[in-house]
């Protein structure tokens, strides 16, 4: 049970939006935001692609599953002049913004409740010769904590934003069992390009990073444009709808659905994809500068470990430093 609940209410494309500011977040009411006629508010649909959105059709991609030739990035660190400044349309990364989504994946065949929640920290971390932005990602399983990452992000001056690296600590049963990290100029690993600035509807896909070490060789491309869907949270016009694949997976692909000036607001899937994985955003918000605090020692604890852990990789990079530092 929340307590000391404060109720904020404001305008929200032209409704009313109950906010209420619990436990240092900014959470958005789900029965005031989504809709009350909304198909797709109150539950996770099986497969997200075949929702229908009402409205104009979506215009959707033919795709294939070849590999192009490209397949990793050109990456230029002079080209990064703001770099922690991420206010792509498609992908903003604001200091204090937590994301969290619910849903479900498979496993043998059972449906498994899963959670994820992504706060945008305000440390940076030099990678590659960018400062990057460091992103905390939780994963819950059923309620268990399975994996926990640190992620790294910069925008160039294009406004295209790269991933520049990861370090994932991987669980079962609360005991370690995998931390394949990789970083953009180590171990021949190569940053890739998370969001472009501008995305079309038949463009090639592109690397989303290049770490053969670890075995991830992510490449995206558009799937749809102009698309509508609701999520707890809110409804979204002219939503954009990537796909993600691999050589690692082929035939399998998970579709991120992106909402202007929001960013990632839902996940399913279409293919051979094993996981079914499918989640909604929940709650968005900035946290209060006591939880932004706190979330910063848990990512610095993390990158502790990671320097033990890692020392081949994570352990040739430069401590992460509290935004504005550099």
């Amino acid at each position: 049970m929340v307590k000391n609940n404060v109720c904020v209410q404001k305008v929200v494309s032209g409704r009313l939006c109950i906010v209420f500011v619990a436990a240092g977040l900014l959470v958005l009411s789900v029965s005031a935001c989504s809709g009350e006629n909304s198909p797709e508010a109150s539950t996770v649909p099986e497969n997200p692609a075949d929702v229908t959105t009402g409205g104009e059709t979506a215009q959707e991609a033919t795709t294939g599953d070849e590999t192009p030739e490209k397949q990793f990035e050109d990456f230029d660190a002079s080209n990064f002049g703001s770099s922690t400044s991420i206010d792509n349309e498609w992908l903003p990364l604001r200091p204090g913004m937590r994301y969290v989504y619910n849903g479900f994946t498979k496993e043998d065949g059972e449906k498994i409740a899963a959670r994820v929640v992504t706060t945008v920290t305000d440390l940076t971390k030099v990678i590659d010769g960018v400062h990057s932005v460091v992103l905390l990602d939780l994963d819950y399983s059923a309620g268990e904590l399975v994996e926990a990452e640190l992620a790294f992000f910069a925008q160039d001056n294009d406004g295209n934003v790269w991933r520049m690296g990861e370090y994932p600590e991987e669980y079962e049963e609360g005991k370690l069992v995998d931390a394949p990290a990789w970083i953009a100029g180590i171990q021949n690993a190569r940053a890739g390009i998370a969001m472009k600035a501008e995305s079309q509807l038949g463009e090639s896909s592109y690397s989303q990073g290049w770490a053969p070490a670890v075995e991830f060789t992510d490449r995206a491309r558009v799937y749809q444009v102009a698309r509508r869907t609701c999520v707890p949270v809110d409804c979204y016009e002219d939503v954009l709808v990537m796909e993600e694949f691999s050589r690692e997976e082929p035939g399998a692909f998970q579709l991120k659905y992106y909402a202007p000036s929001v960013g990632n607001v839902r996940v399913g899937w279409r293919g051979k994809d094993e996981s079914h994985e499918t989640l909604e955003l929940v709650q968005v918000g900035q946290v209060s500068p006591e939880t932004l605090t706190k979330i910063r020692g848990e990512a610095l604890e993390l990158e502790k470990r990671a320097y033990k852990i890692s020392e081949n990789v994570y352990g040739q990079t430069p401590p992460a430093e509290p935004l504005g530092a550099e």
